[in-house]
């Protein structure tokens, strides 16, 4: 079991990982990232073409690159080309949570050692879910992602995908997000609950909207509101009767 960090939280093993993305998700949390898909489809009512969202958050270990996964994953459900592309190249993790390859990716692409379609790989969760690792970790992230490559990356992508979207780091530990955020229709601030303070959400809030960021909403994650009472019974039954 893994060592828990300074907030009292352990990280997931292999296993747990397992269980919180893609098919593996229970009941209660794929009906909860259909809700998001939907809410997310109201925020772009008449806009044609690629919409590119980013997923942030305000501290680590919120939650927020399982959220880009399994946002991508329920997209990619409604027959959508979904790409996600991680654009956290210091603390990359999508290589481990979807068993691809972790080289080459968006940094790499960024300084020139690859082609565009050298980066993109299947999910392997969804037909229609592509993704594009961070690649090998640069010493200038922030330079990278704040380069006319990265602007002109995205336009690129954008005219072979319905859906791009992008796991950030944290809004406010580095200033990646906000470089990228430009490039973005909209950002999600994933909350996990009991786990960042105000203070650290109303700044993340602070720093998108000076930068004229369009906040579409928040995520709240390690949230058990949904299965308390008769709702949790419901969500039990309906757990089981997808494994029968």
């Amino acid at each position: 079991m893994g060592k828990q960090n300074s907030r009292g939280f352990r990280p997931l093993s292999a296993e747990q990982r397992e269980k919180t993305i893609g098919p593996s998700l229970s009941f209660a949390a794929s009906e909860a990232y259909k809700l998001l898909r939907t809410n997310l489809s109201f925020s772009f009512p008449d806009q044609t073409g690629c919409r590119v969202i980013g997923i942030t958050s305000s501290a680590s270990g919120e939650g927020k690159s399982t959220t880009s996964i399994n946002l991508a994953y329920t997209i990619a459900q409604e027959n959508r080309r979904v790409l996600l592309l991680e654009a956290d190249l210091r603390l990359p993790t999508m290589a481990k949570y979807l068993g691809v390859k972790t080289a080459p990716g968006l940094s790499n692409l960024l300084a020139g050692q690859c082609g565009g379609t050298d980066i993109l790989q299947r999910s392997g969760l969804n037909k229609n879910f592509w993704v594009a690792t961070a690649g090998d970790i640069p010493p200038n992230p922030a330079e990278l992602l704040s380069s006319q490559q990265m602007a002109a990356t995205i336009e690129t992508l954008k005219g072979f995908f319905d859906v791009i979207i992008l796991d950030l780091p944290p809004v406010t530990v580095v200033s990646d997000a906000i470089a990228v955020s430009k490039l973005t229709d909209g950002m999600v601030l994933v909350v996990r609950q009991n786990y960042c303070s105000r203070a650290q959400v109303s700044e993340a809030v602070r720093k998108l909207r000076f930068t004229g960021s369009r906040l579409l909403g928040f995520v709240m994650t390690g949230s058990d509101m949904a299965r308390k009472g008769y709702s949790r019974s419901y969500y039990r039954a309906n757990d089981e009767r997808r494994h029968d």
